[in-house]
């Protein structure tokens, strides 16, 4: 790997800060929102959108509370100049919402872009940029600071020109490439412009600081934010605004930061989609607030909904991974992670009822989970799903959450070795049908062909304080009748069973059910012992009793089926 070729930033520019506030700072509530994605993430995409896609991506942005929207590049675009127009012509943006455009600092696309927005009365504002950093200025403009000042402040002058006498329309001045510009000239701009501008706090300027190419740690891009911060002139008169890209995979971290600094508004994309590896996300941002008890002013109650709004305008999926919005980000496969979620489940539920509160009513602290799934319009349904690294804790939340089956541990320990080694042998995923299958195969049926024992038939009765059962059972191809005073039913089973020389030692029986209402079977799961191994069974009727009772023929069965495979293997 060459790496001597780069240099780290502070090699490149000057980071002017030695001592900063911005540290002992904390985030109390939502920033101004910009999303980009009309015009900067559209810029990115391989196919940009239509305009049916423009208009179905800007009215989701509206429905979500967005109330700054950068609509377009008019100036770039007849499309972009048509969907302009779309909004002055018709009520698609509600008189609360601010319509951003974008354009150079030049002076026939500055026309253009004014042209665009007449008889728009929505706030307007009009966003001017230029690169300013020194590789842009030698390599890209050919101009030294004082003639790329004369160019920038010319462009301002041209904004004033054109749009200066619209009273809903404001200004914005983009130093792109902020980042790797020296500290003090980027100053002297921002300030010429808020001066020709006219910058005042019923008018204020915005002054917007991309990192157009992320190119240092987050603390970095912080300390050039707080040192515009505490020496913009015209400071309450200035909207101190942050565009971070993602080069680095810090692009959150950076807007977080930032406005830690003094920065007040962030410009980014939902899902963070933009040229290279991105903008910064601003839906991850917005609910990393939320999960720090802070509104974030943006609804993301269906997150499905909106993710697929986004997929459909811009041709991109969502990656399954990715924060909140991806398929498997509330998904455990993980024993460990299985079973805590499991208990803080319950633990919430059990809180919810001694409070006498809605569950969405509570403080959330289910481990793993940072927030609520459902506060996004999710289900609990993919939080936890089984494969080979998954535990009990996960195999019994799938069973009851599916099937209303509640295990106890003991039995949760017996099932998981047998779901291992189908999910050992298969190496795939299992779900809630699937477990149901492998339980019903261990614990309700048995591999031969033919059940050797059966139950037939049986009645309890009470003589004069005493109960008898009367039992029918069929051993083979014999039937046989019997007759238990002063035992219940189950304990005249095993002890008819045991007659016949199949012992079933009953340890405990716990009573559960097979989904849930009237219509719901009774589930018995029965620990027994044989010799020294302990072992379950289960069984499965309309009626508790039954349901025990076929637990133990199902046990007996099993006993009876591994003492033949025993005395077979003694023969050979």
């Amino acid at each position: 790997m060459p790496s001597h070729r780069y240099s780290d930033v502070y090699s490149r520019v000057e980071v002017p800060l030695t001592e900063r506030v911005w540290p002992t700072c904390r985030l109390t509530h939502a920033p101004l929102w910009v999303p980009v994605d009309l015009r900067d993430g559209n810029q990115a995409l391989a196919e940009p959108m239509d305009p049916p896609r423009k208009r179905g991506f800007f009215e989701l942005m509206v429905r979500m509370g967005y109330k700054e929207i950068e609509v377009g590049y008019p100036s770039a675009s007849q499309t972009d100049y048509d969907f302009v127009r779309l909004i002055a012509d018709t009520d698609i943006a509600p008189d609360d919402v601010t319509i951003v455009v974008f354009t150079p600092a030049r002076r026939d696309l500055i026309e253009r872009t004014v042209a665009s927005i007449r008889g728009i009365t929505n706030p307007v504002v009009i966003h001017m940029y230029t690169a300013t950093a020194p590789t842009w200025r030698d390599v890209v403009l050919g101009h030294d600071r004082a003639d790329l000042q004369d160019l920038i402040v010319a462009g301002g002058r041209d904004v004033v020109k054109y749009a200066g006498d619209l009273p809903n329309v404001r200004f914005e001045f983009s130093p792109e490439v902020f980042n790797l510009t020296e500290p003090d000239y980027v100053l002297t701009i921002c300030d010429a412009m808020t001066d020709l501008w006219d910058a005042s706090p019923d008018r204020p300027v915005i002054l917007n600081l991309p990192a157009t190419v992320e190119i240092a740690t987050p603390n970095v891009y912080a300390d050039q934010i707080e040192y515009m911060h505490r020496n913009l002139s015209r400071r309450d008169s200035v909207i101190l605004s942050v565009h971070p890209h993602n080069d680095r995979g810090t692009g959150i971290a950076c807007a977080e930061l930032a406005v830690l600094a003094g920065a007040q508004r962030v410009e980014g994309c939902i899902f963070g989609n933009g040229e290279r590896t991105g903008n910064v996300d601003i839906a991850t941002l917005a609910l990393n607030l939320h999960a720090q008890g802070i509104d974030p002013m943006i609804d993301f109650s269906d997150i499905d909904a909106i993710r697929r709004t986004v997929e459909y305008c811009n041709r991109i999926e969502i990656h399954p991974r990715h924060p909140y919005a991806g398929d498997l980000v509330h998904t455990a496969f993980s024993g460990t992670h299985q079973d805590a979620i499991k208990k803080g489940f319950a633990e919430h539920r059990a809180r919810a009822v001694t409070e006498g509160r809605s569950e969405q009513q509570l403080e959330w602290r289910v481990p793993y989970l940072p927030i609520d799934p459902a506060d996004i319009g999710r289900s609990y349904d993919a939080v936890i799903r089984v494969n080979s690294q998954s535990g009990k804790g996960g195999i019994a939340y799938l069973l009851e959450s599916e099937y209303g089956i509640e295990l106890p541990r003991r039995f949760q320990i017996d099932f998981a070795r047998h779901v291992q080694k189908y999910t050992d042998g298969t190496g795939a995923e299992v779900a809630a049908g699937d477990l149901w299958e492998i339980f019903r195969r261990t614990y309700l049926s048995h591999n031969d062909n033919a059940r050797a024992i059966s139950l037939a038939g049986y009645d309890t009765s009470e003589t004069a304080g005493r109960i008898r059962t009367d039992l029918t059972l069929k051993v083979d191809d014999d039937e046989v009748v019997s007759a238990h005073v002063g035992v219940g039913p189950v304990e005249a089973l095993t002890d008819a069973l045991a007659a016949h020389g199949i012992h079933v030692d009953v340890l405990s029986l716990h009573q559960t059910s097979v989904d849930t209402g009237n219509d719901s079977d009774a589930l018995t799961l029965l620990e027994y012992r044989v010799g020294d191994v302990v072992r379950w069974a289960a069984g499965q009727e309309r009626s508790v009793l039954a349901a025990s009772m076929a637990a133990v023929v199902n046990a007996a069965n099993t006993v009876r089926s591994a003492t033949g495979r025993e005395t077979a293997d003694v023969l050979r």
